[in-house]
């Protein structure tokens, strides 16, 4: 014999199966694919929703509320509402104690302990101590004294009167009553109602039990395994299982067939969309629009904005040269009305001129000026 595990072998398909699966398929493939298609326009209209609207949307209100509402309230909670809290928790703790605390601990301290210690403590107990402790002492004594007659009397009624006579009175008859008369009645009594109990038992099982349990045995399981379980076993096995297999199969295949047309339907809609849209645009933006902007921008904006910038260069130096001219021209009509030596500019260093041979200095002590220019010094 083979160790290895013989695989099941796979059910044979009956005729209802391979009669009812093509039909079925084939209807299930025509309802589907307008339900795959519009579950494909739906999930990609979701997405494009999710992504365009639902995000910035998400994002705004959370930047809207931290803003809004959770910066000033974690603000108001810091500045205002903790403080205010705290301090009408103190106000109020110290209040409470004030009034239901210290009161009472003051009552107790200064009243009530006093009055307990030195009215009822000390006293009590110099009672106990100089009446109470003597006076049951004595008692002791005396009941100790008495208690030991009186046990002795006691024991000694107990040990010669009361158990010999519950002995010999009552323990002895009883035990011969038991042995000699009620257990042979109790026995025979036990036998005739166990006796009795069977016949009953008996008796009650032939006409309560017996004809129902037959009834059920014989008929009805019969009746309702061959006349409704077995049918509706065989109607399942044979028929329904078989069909809501194939349907259910059905589903899973038509679903996948339907997911590839529905794919394959996109791919055309996205073919004519840019055979009919996208393709031209983008002919019209590379063949004409860029070639336009192009010349646009050499052949009108740039030499319009050397233009612009000699312009501004021009008009900015024409500026600068007249307010040079008119502060020039103010300074020397306040120098021609007030007099004064002109002062040098400040930046410009006054230079001796360079001695020649043929100079003379002016005065017979002055220094002879360098005959080197100040340019060549450095």
């Amino acid at each position: 014999m083979s160790m290895e595990k013989s695989q099941p072998r796979p059910e044979p398909e009956g005729c209802l199966t391979a009669f009812i699966r093509m039909p079925v398929r084939i209807v299930v493939l025509v309802i589907v694919v307008p339900v795959r298609m519009v579950w494909d326009v739906l999930v990609v209209c979701a997405r494009a929703v999710d992504r365009a609207v639902l995000r910035p949307v998400g994002r705004s209100l959370a930047w809207l509320f931290r803003h809004v509402v959770a910066v000033p309230l974690t603000w108001l909670g810091t500045h205002v509402l903790a403080p205010l809290f705290r301090g009408v928790f103190t106000a109020v703790t110290w209040l409470a104690k004030a009034l239901c605390v210290w009161p009472w601990v003051a009552l107790w301290r200064y009243v009530v302990v006093p009055l307990v210690r030195y009215g009822i403590a000390i006293p009590a107990a110099w009672l106990y101590r100089t009446v109470l402790t003597p006076l049951g002492q004595g008692l002791a004594w005396i009941f100790t004294r008495t208690g030991h007659g009186l046990g002795r009397l006691l024991t000694g009624l107990w040990r010669y009167l009361l158990v010999p006579l519950a002995h010999y009175g009552f323990a002895v008859p009883a035990g011969w009553l038991h042995a000699r008369v009620l257990t042979p009645l109790g026995r025979a009594l036990t036998w005739l109602f166990t006796g009795l109990g069977r016949v009953l038992g008996w008796l009650a099982k032939a006409l309560f039990v017996w004809p129902w349990v037959a009834l059920w045995r014989y008929l009805l399981v019969p009746l309702v395994r061959c006349g409704i379980v077995v049918p509706l076993a065989w109607l399942w096995r044979r028929v329904l299982a078989p069909v809501g297999r194939e349907i259910v199969d059905a589903l899973q295949v038509c679903w996948r067939i339907a997911g590839h047309i529905s794919r394959a339907v996109g791919r055309a809609v996205k073919w004519l969309a840019w055979n009919l849209i996208g393709r031209p645009l983008a002919w019209f933006y590379k063949c004409v629009a860029r070639p336009v902007g192009h010349w646009v921008r050499d052949s009108l904006w740039a030499p319009a904005r050397s233009a612009a910038v000699q312009a501004g260069r021009v008009a900015r130096a024409a500026l600068a040269s007249a307010r040079a001219t008119v502060r020039q021209a103010r300074r020397d009509a306040w120098y021609a009305l007030v007099g004064g030596v002109r002062p040098t500019e400040p930046g410009e260093p006054v230079v001796a001129s360079a001695r020649t041979l043929g100079s003379t200095t002016s005065a017979s002590g002055a220094a002879p000026a360098p005959e080197i220019s100040p340019r060549r010094r450095g």
